[in-house]
Order: C-alpha cells, then structure tokens, then sequence
C-alpha cells in the first residue's frame, strides 16, 4: 500500500471513528507476536549494545539528533523539541560504564542547550532539560545545572493559562494561533516543574504542574482509561471546547505514545506529590493499554488504528510505556505492570534493535514520528534509544537509576 493510499484511508475512515470506541485489545483480533519471555541476560545484550552504539557514535554527533534517515542521524540544530534526549543518553551512558568519557560527551551536548533556557515559545522545557540539565545536576552536585534548569522551569511556567489552568502547547506567548491548547505530551514537562520547587522553595511551579494535572484528568481521561492527542479550551475564558488530535488516528482514538507520556507523567506526579488521584490516573491509563500489549507487546500507533493489527508499530511508545508500568509496579505492587514492562522490553530486544546494520547510528529501530502525517516511517527516534535505555536501568541498576532521574 503506498503512503498515499495511507494517508487517504487515515482520512476517510475518520468518519468512522465512533465507531472504533471498543474495548481494549478488540482491535487486536489477529493472533498476537510470538510470546516473549522475560529474559534479564537479553536485557544486559540490550543495554551492552545500546552503550558501544553511543561510544561509537558520539564522537560523530555535534548538534541533536530527531531521527534518522537511510539509518543515520538528521540533526536539529537548536534542539527543536528533543534536545535533552541526546545528552540525556550520554548520561545514561555513564550511569551504566561511569566511563568518564562518556561524563564528558554529556557535558558538551548538554551545554549546548544553555540559549534555550529562556525560551517561552514551547512547552517542551521538561523534555529539554530534565534528562540533561537535571540529570547532570543530579550526578554531579554542579549548582550550574541546578540554576539553569530552574530557570527553565521559570519559562516554562510562563506558559500557564489561569483561567483554563493548562500548560499552553504550541505557539509563541501573545500568539492568537493554539493559544488554547494542550496536549498529553505536557504531562512529561511537569517534573522539571515539581523538581524546581524542590530545589528552589517557590511553590508555585509544583502549584501549576498539579493544576495542569488535574485539569488533564477531567478533560483527556475517558471512562475506558483511554486519552485523546489534544484538547482545546477558550483561550481567555478558559471554557472546554474539546478533544482533537494532531497525532493520533482521531480525537477519539488513543495514540499509543501519548498514552505512554500520559502514564509516565501521573505515576511522576504522584510520586512527586503523593496525591491519589493522580496514582488513579496512572493506573486507570495503564489498564487501558495492558490487554493491547497483551496480544502484541510493540505497540501499534494507534491502538485503535483502523488497520490494526497490521497498521505500522511505534518502538519508543513501548519504551516510553515499559518505564512508565515499571514505576507503577514498584509503587503499587502489582505484578501484572511489572512482567508487561519486561514482556515488552524483550519484544523490543529481540525484533527492534539495528543489530543487522553496523552503520547504523541508533540502537532501536521500528519508531514511528508521526504517521497521520507521514512523517518519519520506520526509523530511529532519540526519545526511543533514551526510554529504552531508562527501562533496562530500571532493571537492571535501580539504585544508579534512581539517583540520576529522582526515583
């Protein structure tokens, strides 16, 4: 079927997509992947795979990769939204080997983000600078680090409509265009927030990232656990207007990656927070998706793509999940997120990796970017190699892990 053909069935089936409100997994009626065994020696393959592939490629990496293309990395060169990702893998890197080398490399990448630290023209301040800035606070004590993320946490909170109580998405402060709208994605940004009041003092970052929270439960959440891409508001009156997408198949859909960042980010915020209902979002989310993962542990898109179960996979939308059902299961106790998470982390190591191509500058292949706009098809993201590596550390080396990202 050529991307064409794709893109007019995405877009004419739209009209159908009441219809695809089913319940978990029925999109999935065909016989599921081969059934993966949770394997901790695979996981150290994995992990020893991912770290020689960022020793080897490092040296080569002067700006931030976004994805590839005919298996190398295309760069964005201010960081676009992905910019922490890359630094944030340098550190993982030494999180794992403690090669000072690798300290080094995150070093220089995470450097390079210091002009964004003002920028109020996107939400994505937590993407950009907690697995970097943070990260590299965190392991090195630097107060550098500590300041500048604050003072990224600070941009970002400029973004909080008060009358909606959300975190704006996109669109510069003072622009008319998405003024009123938010997305999933955010509920990611808002640790940067809760860790900048922990360091700082001044409530009111934690106050806006649980404002933004709870505003996300009442209008993303459906009573299936299920979330839309988008939802848009009044900008001035802040009045709920309704659920969209940019991303997934439709407003009624359930994008499998931002469902990820949806599970990760209210398992953060209770942690952060203790507060129940967001551990209830957490895991009203994660139910939802545990029978899809089921039947195929490397998430489809969309999990109600109308071409399921035969319609692309998203590899980062498993790693992103795998993580987020590994600290739900630490929290709650419940064995069912913990053996999913490791089911899914040995799909990904045994059909996702670019183990056939030595060329090839990612570790996890099998991402997909954006597929209602048929952009980036099959190829490596860098959100992908980071959450994958994240997951396995998890693992692997929890305490290493849990002092370098505030476990």
């Amino acid at each position: 079927m050529t991307a064409l053909s794709r893109r007019v069935l995405l877009t004419g089936a739209a009209a159908t997509a009441g219809a695809l409100a089913m319940p978990p997994g029925a999109a999935l009626a065909a016989p599921a992947e081969a059934a993966f065994a949770p394997n901790p020696a695979r996981l150290r393959q994995t992990l020893d795979y991912a770290v020689a592939k960022l020793r080897k490629t490092a040296p080569t990496v002067a700006t931030f990769p976004e994805e590839t293309k005919f298996e190398k990395w295309i760069p964005v060169n201010d960081g676009g939204w992905v910019g922490g990702f890359w630094p944030g893998l340098l550190w993982l890197g030494f999180v794992d080997s403690r090669d000072p080398q690798f300290e080094k490399w995150a070093r220089e990448a995470a450097l390079r983000l210091t002009p964004r630290i003002p920028d109020t023209g996107t939400h994505d301040m937590g993407f950009l600078f907690y697995p970097s800035w943070v990260t590299a606070y965190r392991l090195t004590g630097e107060t550098s680090w500590r300041d500048g993320a604050v003072r990224a946490a600070e941009s970002l909170s400029k973004r909080y409509n008060t009358a909606g109580r959300f975190i704006r998405a996109w669109g510069s402060l003072g622009s008319t265009g998405n003024a009123g709208r938010t997305i999933i994605d955010t509920m990611m940004n808002l640790d940067l927030l809760y860790w900048a009041t922990e360091v700082s003092g001044n409530g009111k970052y934690a106050e806006i990232a649980s404002s933004h929270a709870r505003t996300t439960i009442k209008h993303f959440i459906r009573p299936d656990g299920s979330t839309p891409h988008v939802f848009d508001f009044d900008p001035v009156s802040g009045a709920a207007i309704g659920p969209n997408t940019v991303q997934g198949y439709s407003p009624t859909s359930c994008w499998s990656r931002g469902q990820a960042w949806g599970i990760y980010g209210f398992t953060t915020a209770y942690r952060r927070t203790k507060d129940r209902e967001f551990l209830t979002a957490a895991t009203r989310m994660a139910d939802h998706v545990l029978p899809y993962l089921a039947e195929s542990p490397v998430p489809i898109w969309d999990y109600r793509s109308p071409l399921a179960p035969h319609d692309i996979r998203d590899s980062s939308a498993g790693a992103i999940t795998a993580c987020a059902l590994l600290d739900l299961a630490r929290i709650t106790g419940n064995p069912r997120y913990q053996s999913t998470a490791l089911t899914v982390l040995d799909a990904l190591s045994r059909t996702c990796l670019t183990t056939r191509s030595e060329r090839h500058d990612a570790v996890l292949a099998r991402g997909t970017k954006n597929r209602r706009a048929e952009n980036g098809i099959e190829v490596s993201l860098p959100y992908g190699d980071y959450y994958l590596m994240e997951a396995i550390l998890r693992v692997l080396k929890p305490r290493e892990i849990a002092k370098a990202i505030g476990l």
